[in-house]
């Protein structure tokens, strides 16, 4: 049990260190940091101009359509670099799977294409 125990020594080193760093680098901005707030960084908004909306006003879908295809096809190359590091190990089996796989992906594009769901106007 204790051989197993030490194992984990270096982890658990790492991350002592690793938490150490943060608290002093924390700490140090602020020490050495300038504090002299005043009302305009105190204000709410930074951005160089008073807000001139509701913040839960509707955004159009086209948002939120690009960030679905992006995490379509971003989860597609995770999947693909594993399957392709244990090419040799899946076999005929695996291959296909994935190919079964990017053909569902491919014809999810094809149709995401045609509707014009990738054109911004």
């Amino acid at each position: 049990m204790e051989e197993l125990l030490l194992s984990y020594l270096p982890i658990i080193i790492f991350l002592g260190l690793a938490l150490a760093l943060g608290l002093v680098l924390l700490l140090a901005s602020f020490i050495v940091a300038v504090q002299r707030p005043d009302p305009e960084k105190n204000s709410a908004y930074e951005c160089g101009f008073n807000a001139f909306d509701d913040a839960r006003m509707q955004f159009d879908v086209r948002f939120y359509l690009v960030a679905i295809l992006f995490i379509i096809f971003d989860l597609e190359v995770a999947f693909l670099f594993p399957w392709a590091i244990a090419f040799k190990e899946v076999g005929l089996f695996g291959f296909w799977s994935m190919m079964v796989f990017l053909a569902v992906l491919t014809i999810g594009f094809i149709y995401e294409w045609k509707k014009g769901a990738l054109e911004w106007e």
